[in-house]
């Protein structure tokens, strides 16, 4: 059969998610909280249960992960918050890392221009300033209505009597085991005798819950200048890093206009630059909203191959025009304008793969993975979307000596060099270069969406550079397909980012015919890379034209790939 024939044969059956049936959306009538680590749920929901809104739950779940689930919670990093607040207010919080004054474009080349290896990703010269204590200090002083006391002093109890670790918890711990027998600070923490902790054992963090205390007595600055920010400091200057005492008293929370696009009725909320997130996600929505998704069904060959394609072409604009707009200038305008989705559209051959190689920005430059996400809404009409990172599983794999504090690699997101790719794979242009007090382009995608005004979904994840594909994933499988939120969630994803060509496919994803179909049409297929942990929350019904379930309203799904987290409301 000619390839056009087997894909307009494949269009006409309405294909079918090909994983196992999911269990139901977890369900509750007051509240919903989706986080990675089971413990800093149950925090955020004790938070709801005592009168507090979901901004303070966020809060608390932010401390509490940089406790329960040290390769991507932390202190030590940054990250995103996008808000949909019950008085119709919209916003986005920035506490993104920043580059150290004395960062340079070229610091982590050699004599001869190239890229060292691993100079970017390992140790203290990798680490940003971070920014995730003011990110959370900002969100609560502005729009929390609980104290600060009652928000950390949970993080501070599970640091200061341990917590005990399941299966899940040592299976991400083991990933760091090597790295971690490099650093004697990290090793006294993480590891036993030189070994990993096993499941069952409790895992106490005393130089942890001093650093927090310091936080809870001061807010902000028992981080950013006292014994806490000397430690950071002299454990940077004793690694050969470049923070000093001027990049903490320099850093600020900024408080930006979100990305907002509509796609079917919906409208999307989410991460305006120097996230990528929000930009792309939009870019790919409306590209694909002109095409009756629902009517090609769910992993069938045309769907698939439209999805790859909107991917491919959206992520060459993200790589090359978008960066800290406090340095560039984001055309985010044109990006998302109809006309220009339009001329994406057109740009698609609806029987062949796109060649990588051959596209460009699609308009003019001016010169140029692992996270953990949350989500919360509340029973007043609020809801928040976090996600807040390391960048690698456990950042640049040191502690900062006395604090407890695992340390960020967050440098390795800026273009080391044009045309190299980064840790993610990822090929950026100068747009993205190292400049000081700089914050590097990310893919974290924080993000609501809104039915009728009202919060509808809130979905996040982490993953690196397959952030934006997943969330854009789950909203489609809910929107076009039809699924429930859990469904969504588990279902098995494709990954596009133009640089490398070929798309990561999970197993299960493709049936053997849909794959057969998309190869022919020169489609390059390759193996995921490790999981996204995707964290959602849909609120009316568990559906989009669904009934809820009893009096329940919230209804919240946690990804199945990684096994540590917990949905649970109220």
């Amino acid at each position: 059969m000619k390839p056009r024939h087997a894909l307009l044969a494949s269009v006409l059956l309405l294909a079918t998610v090909a994983h196992a049936a999911s269990p139901p959306p977890v369900a509750a009538r007051n509240g919903m909280v989706v986080t990675a680590q089971q413990y800093a749920t149950r925090v955020g929901v004790d938070v709801l249960e005592r009168g507090g809104n979901a901004i303070d739950a966020a809060v608390a779940v932010g401390y509490a992960l940089a406790v329960v689930y040290p390769a991507a919670g932390n202190l030590g990093g940054g990250g995103f918050m996008t808000l949909q607040l019950a008085d119709g207010k919209r916003t986005f919080i920035d506490f993104r890392e920043t580059a150290p004054l004395a960062a340079t474009p070229t610091m982590y080349q050699d004599a001869n221009g190239d890229v060292i290896p691993d100079l970017s990703t390992r140790g203290h010269l990798s680490v940003a300033v971070p920014g995730s204590v003011a990110g959370l200090e900002y969100a609560r002083a502005k729009y929390g209505t609980l104290p600060r006391t009652k928000l950390i002093d949970p993080a501070i109890a599970l640091a200061e009597r341990g917590f005990v670790l399941d299966q899940g918890d040592v299976d991400i711990l083991a990933e760091g085991t090597e790295d971690f027998r490099k650093d004697p600070a990290t090793a006294a923490i993480f590891l036993r005798n030189g070994a990993p902790h096993a499941v069952g054992a409790t895992l106490v963090q005393k130089d942890l819950a001093r650093t927090l205390r310091a936080i809870r007595e001061r807010g902000a600055g028992g981080f950013y200048k006292g014994p806490v920010a000397a430690a950071l400091i002299a454990s940077s200057r004793s690694g050969k890093g470049i923070i000093t005492q001027a990049d903490l008293d320099a850093y600020r929370v900024r408080e930006l206009a979100p990305v907002e696009c509509d796609y079917r009725g919906f409208h999307v909320v989410s991460a305006p630059p120097p996230s990528s997130g929000g930009v792309v996600l939009c870019q790919i929505l409306g590209v694909l909203e002109a095409y009756p998704l629902g009517q090609y069904g769910w992993g069938s060959a045309r769907a698939v191959h439209l999805e790859i394609e909107a991917m491919r072409r959206a992520y060459v604009d993200r790589n090359f025009l978008l960066g800290d707009p406090a340095f560039v200038r984001n055309p985010i305008e044109q990006l998302l304008d109809r006309k220009y989705t339009a001329r994406i559209r057109a740009s698609i051959d609806l029987e062949h793969a796109g060649d990588s190689a051959s596209l460009s920005p699609g308009i003019a430059t001016q010169e140029g993975t692992h996270t953990t996400h949350y989500s919360i809404a509340d029973r007043f009409g609020n809801a928040v979307s976090v996600t807040y990172t390391l960048n690698d599983w456990f950042g640049a794999r040191v502690t900062a000596a006395g604090t407890g504090m695992l340390l960020n690699n967050e440098m390795d997101d800026f273009t080391s060099k044009p045309g190299v790719p980064n840790l993610y794979g990822l090929v950026q242009g100068a747009q993205n270069r190292i400049e000081p007090g700089k914050r590097s382009l990310s893919s974290m995608t924080p993000t609501i969406v809104l039915r009728d005004g009202k919060p509808w979904m809130v979905v996040g994840t982490p993953g690196g550079s397959r952030i934006i594909t997943a969330t854009l994933l789950t909203l489609l499988n809910v929107i076009d397909y039809g699924m429930d939120i859990q469904e969504a969630v588990d279902a098995p994803r494709i990954h596009q980012q133009w640089l490398p060509d070929a798309t990561l496919v999970e197993t299960r994803a493709l049936s053997p015919d849909t794959r057969a179909i998309l190869e022919s049409m020169g489609h390059k297929l390759a193996p995921p890379q490790p999981e996204n942990h995707v964290a959602a929350i849909l609120i009316g019904a568990p559906s989009r034209d669904g009934k809820p379930v009893g009096a329940n309203k919230f209804y919240g799904a946690l990804d199945p790939r990684r096994d540590t987290g917990l949905a649970l409301g109220y």
